[in-house]
Order: structure tokens, then sequence, then C-alpha cells
């Protein structure tokens, strides 16, 4: 299966971490940016006027800038001169395009061949750079899908994210890894194949556990001929490709001559075959025979939001499905929602063959043309009014629905909260942006910092963030040292990327796992930053480790307690337990990754087949830093230079 070809452009996609360099009228024909200190350089129409004037009739995409830098919106154009023409009046906008334009103080234009690369480059601008006027898909996750992976002679069944960097086959998206996990297990017992990773394989002398639970038909022992082998890949393969039918009555016939010749073993093993495909059909909530391949797409607009439902059939089953809410400036309309959906959604995933959609797009011709272009091969946009290809639509409609009711539903009693929570703690507002923090550790050893963030929709995940404690000036177990290097790393980055607070990163709260004493050392730290205005908050667990009972301490004011039962406190002990997991998590990968490092590796000349040739000698890691010198030199492939480095890694020179 194909990947998505790259956009073809007349410039590299740019680094989204990067701010756009300043501009000068020979590079870009933008008028240049005032350093900082000097007078404000001219914006709106008149900037966009002059830089009209030299534009070619040629199809391209456009970026426009604010007097700081800051990137407000991304177009695309069949023709550049034409499209910005409109932008060199204010008269004629709605609210928010005027507001872009008086802002825009200097542009960037990348001149492409043919419309439909206008296109694509655009959708991927859009999705690394997350531009303020754009309707954005919040969408960072890729996709698991099933890969059959064909890089030995007994391809494995495994679970894929990302790049299809591995020869194989490939079948997906599926909506989660638990529906990918699910299917898996029950393809272990419908074709025996196996899923250890490459390197166990080749080192098996004995069938493992999975042969024994009859999971595998164990080809690393040769217990499964080579062609009986390949059967079954092929088995899986068109099985997941929707064409199950012929294999499942095959396998019934298979079973009934079995029973008949008296191999009962044999006929219960086919039979437990049967269940496992039936398991995973009737796993797929609604299969149709309508589509072989398709993604479907509905949008539902309500209360200023929209939510846009995808659910994915392939070969006949429903892979699962996915609700996004993407950011929507004011007064955008459901074409040109979905338009720039479908857009960003498949900047980097190929398309399916066919695409069903709720909603006529705004230039559904073009969208194919490019998705087709990107996915080398045809790719079709219906927008169905009648038959089963409508019910589908309908089916995604209702879902989507549902969706954003749940949504708003939590929008607007997380906003009770907020100002239940703004008056508990005598703020000003109620907060915006909650950062909680909490560190992980076990005697100080593998210790991580972990941040959460919270906002009016909930949980902001892509903003959570984690520190690898790195102070060897710490005491060991040093909560106090821990949370004051990971204050100090955190502001000291948003001193650096947002210094005037305008562009949303910096918090309304912040929180503290921990008393009087975390408070007062993360109110040092911040004094020391001259980070001012700040609003801290410390919770304390309360007597006896009781929930409940917790104490809260604010700079300036006696330790206090809320009522038991007030829906603020349930609020803050989910704020605090949302952190507590976080940092449990980042600790315990982190602890897995040290657990995992072998002192050897550290030893130059001392590669992977020496070190399981020294292991297998020694028999850990350990009693070959306690063995000497003459017994470090008899290990297999070991010389006496090899020895003596061995030897003084572990006890020093000399």
């Amino acid at each position: 299966m194909r990947g998505p070809r790259k956009p073809l452009a007349a410039e590299p996609l740019p680094d989204p971490d990067r701010e756009a360099p300043p501009l000068t009228l020979e590079e870009e024909g933008g008028a240049p940016l005032a350093p900082e200190g000097e007078e404000p350089v001219e914006v709106g129409p008149e900037v966009i006027r002059r830089l009209w004037r030299t534009l070619p009739e040629s199809p391209g995409v456009y970026r426009m800038f604010d007097a700081a830098g800051n990137l407000l919106y991304v177009g695309k154009a069949r023709s550049l001169r034409a499209r910005v023409s409109a932008y060199t009046s204010l008269t004629g906008h709605v609210l928010r395009i005027q507001r872009m334009i008086a802002a825009t103080a200097s542009m960037i234009f990348v001149v492409t061949r043919t419309e439909t690369e206008a296109l694509l480059l655009e959708a991927n601008l859009i999705k690394q750079l997350k531009p303020r006027y754009n309707v954005l898909l919040r969408d960072d996750k890729s996709f698991p899908y099933i890969l059959i992976a064909e890089e030995t002679a007994a391809p494995r069944l495994t679970r894929w994210r990302g790049a299809r960097s591995v020869k194989g086959r490939y079948f997906g998206p599926f909506a989660s890894g638990q529906a990918v996990s699910q299917t898996i297990a029950q393809l272990q017992k419908a074709f025996l194949l196996r899923t250890c990773a490459d390197s166990v394989y080749a080192n098996r002398s004995r069938p493992c556990l999975l042969h024994q639970i009859k999971r595998c038909s164990a080809p690393c022992v040769d217990l499964v001929a080579p062609e009986a082998y390949a059967e079954l890949v092929s088995e899986a393969a068109d099985f997941l490709d929707g064409r199950s039918t012929k294999i499942q009555e095959r396998l019934a016939e298979e079973m009934s001559e079995a029973a008949a010749a008296m191999e009962y073993e044999r006929a219960a093993a086919l039979r437990d075959r049967i269940r496992a495909l039936s398991a995973v059909q009737a796993r797929q909530d609604v299969n149709v025979e309508v589509v072989s391949e398709a993604d479907v797409f509905a949008l539902h607009l309500e209360g200023g939001q929209a939510c846009v439902q995808v659910f994915f059939y392939r070969g006949g089953q429903n892979w699962g499905n996915r609700a996004y809410f993407p950011r929507l400036p004011p007064e955008a309309d459901e074409e040109a929602i979905l338009d720039a959906v479908i857009g960003q959604f498949y900047a980097t995933r190929p398309a399916p063959r066919l695409l069903l959609v709720s909603h006529k797009l705004e230039k559904s011709a073009l969208m194919e043309a490019a998705l087709t272009e990107a996915a080398g091969r045809k790719v079709e946009i219906q927008l169905p009014q009648r038959g089963d290809k409508k019910v589908l639509v309908e089916q995604a409609l209702r879902n989507a629905r549902e969706s954003l009711a749940r949504r708003l539903a939590d929008s607007a009693a997380q906003g009770r909260l907020l100002i239940r929570l703004g008056e508990a703690l005598e703020l000003e507002a109620p907060p915006s942006r909650i950062d909680v923090y909490d560190n992980s550790h076990i005697m100080g050893r593998d210790a991580v910092g972990a941040m959460v963030v919270m906002g009016p929709e909930g949980w902001l995940k892509n903003e959570y963030r984690k520190f690898n404690i790195k102070g060897e000036d710490l005491t060991p177990g040093d909560d106090f040292g821990m949370m004051k290097e990971v204050l100090r790393r955190r502001f000291e980055r948003l001193q650096r990327e947002d210094p005037d607070r305008t562009k949303g990163l910096w918090p309304d709260l912040t929180i503290i796992d921990g008393g009087a004493g975390q408070l007062s050392a993360a109110e040092a730290i911040l004094a020391e930053m001259g980070v001012e205005d700040l609003e801290l908050l410390a919770i304390a667990k309360g007597q006896d480790r009781d929930a409940g009972k917790e104490m809260l301490h604010r700079p300036g004011r006696s330790a206090f307690a809320l009522p038991h039962r007030d829906p603020t406190l349930y609020f803050l002990q989910r704020l605090r337990d949302e952190a507590h997991r976080f940092a449990i998590g980042a600790h315990r990968a982190r602890r897995a990754k040290t657990a995992a490092v072998n002192p050897l590796d550290e030893i130059e000349g001392v590669g992977p087949t020496r070190k399981r040739a020294i292991l297998a000698h020694f028999g850990s890691a350990k009693a070959a830093a306690e063995a000497d010198l003459a017994e470090l030199a008899r290990a297999p492939g070991v010389s006496e230079a090899l020895a003596r480095r061995i030897y003084e890694h572990f006890h020093g020179e000399g």
C-alpha cells in the first residue's frame, strides 16, 4: 500500500517551532519588521496593496504575518494576484477578516505549478503552523494500523503507528489502539501467526508459550511448513481485506471432514479458529457491503462549536470512529469547515478510495484531484442523497450531534466549576488555564517532574509536559529542590517563548501537590526569576492522607479547607490526581528505560555479540563486574586489552 507523496512546492515546509524571520522587500516583497524598541511598522491594506502589484497570476499559497512576526493566516489561490486583491480593502469583509487585514504587516508567497499542489501545501502548512485565523483540526495522534511485516521468511503480525518504514502490508486505520490489540488477539487464534520480535524469532530453540496456548504455529522451530505458514498469512490478509466469507466456509468444510475422520483434536482447533473470526467480525460494530474502503465525514455545528465524526470502513467492516472538535474562526460555514478538516486530515496520511461527506465541499473536484495526487490512485468524494451510503452518513451525523451535545454540556459544567474555583480562591476572574505540577521518584532515583493542563474545555493533553530531573547537586528525595528545578525550567521557557504573555501559554492558576513548604519553595524560585502576578495554590493531603480533608495553601493567607462534599473540592482532587497519574507514568517509563541499560553497553569495544558472549559466560553483568582480570580474559571473544578495559571500567584504573 502506497503512502502519501509529499506536496510539490517552491520552498520546503518551514519549521513549525520557529517564528517567521523578518522579511525584506527584496526577499519576499513584504514590509520589514521593526526591531524591538523601534517605531512600529506599517500594517493594514496599504501593505497588502503594495505587495499585490507585483504578484503573478499563478496558483500558489500565501501567508500573512503581524508586526511581531506571528502567523495570522495561510491561504491558497488559483491566481495569487486575484486572490490577494480581495485583501487590499477593509470593506466587504466580515469583522474577523477585517481584523486580520488590519493586523497584516508582511506576507510570504509560494508559487506552485497547479492549484492542486497549492491545496496540498496549504493543508500541510496549516497543520504544522496552526495559524490563528484558519480552521484548525486538533489532531496530533497518528492512527494505529495492523501490519503483516514481511522482513523475514515468516511474516509477523503486529500493531504499527507512524511512517511506513517496514516492508509489509498495512491494514487500517483503526480508531484506537485497543481495537487493534483486540483484533490482533483474535487473529492470533484464527490464523496462528507469530507476533514476536524478529530478534526473538531468530533465537528461539523451542516453542514459546503462545504455541502452547494455540495462538502461534511456531514457525521459529519449523513446526509448520513454510508453504502452510504462507497460506495462513495469505488467509489473514484476505480476511483483513474483507474476503472473510470464503475463509470461514472453507474452515467449516475442513472441520466437518476432520470430525467425520474422527480427528477430533484437529476439528476442535478449526472450530476455535472459526469462533475467533466470528469474534473479530462481531467487534466491528456495523459491517456493510455497500463500501469496501471508505471514510465517512459528518459535521454538526451548534453553539459556535463543531464536531466532525470520522468513521473508517475497510473490507466491508467498520474499524471504528473518532470525533474531532476543530477550532473555528467566527462566521465559519459548514462547507469551509469540512473542506479545511479533510485537507488537514489527509496531509500526513493516505486517503481511501472513497470519501462520503455530509455537506458539499467548497471545491470538491479540486480536493479529489489533490487527494488523488497525494495517494497515487483515484480518490472519489461523494455526497450521497439516498440508499445505504446515505444511511452511513446519517449514522455519522447522529454521532456528531450526540458528541457535540455531550461536549457542550461538559463545557457548561466545566465553566461553572471554574467560576466556583475562582470564587473559592478569591481570584479576580475564573481561570482559563490551570497548570498542575507533581513529582515522582523512588528514593530520589529516576526522578521525574510532570505538568498537566486544564482549560475551559477540559484537559489540554497537547500541553502536558514531563521533566527528567537533572540537578546533580540535589539530595536524593529532595522534593523541594525537584519542584524548584521543574518550575525554573518551565518559566525560563515561558519567558523566552511568550515574554509578553499574549500567546495563552501562561497559566491563570498554578497548582502544586504539597503543603506550605512546597508553596514557599515555588514562591522563592519565581521571585528569583522575576515572575510576578502568578496565582499559586498548594494542595496538601489531609489528615491520614484522607481524600476530602485536603488543606489548601495560598500566598498571604492561612491554610483552609473546603467542605467535604463541595464540588470544587472534587474538582481540585481531579486536577491533583491527573498530575499524579501523569507523573507516575513518566517515572515508570524512565525507570524501565534505566533498567534496560546494561553497564557493558558503556564500554568501548563491547558490541552486541561480545556482550552476549560475556553474559553467557558469567551469567550476569554483575558477575562480570566482580570478575578479576584473568577471569575476564578467559571469556569468549575477549582479548587481554579488552579485558583490561572492562576491568578498569568497573574498578577504576590501577
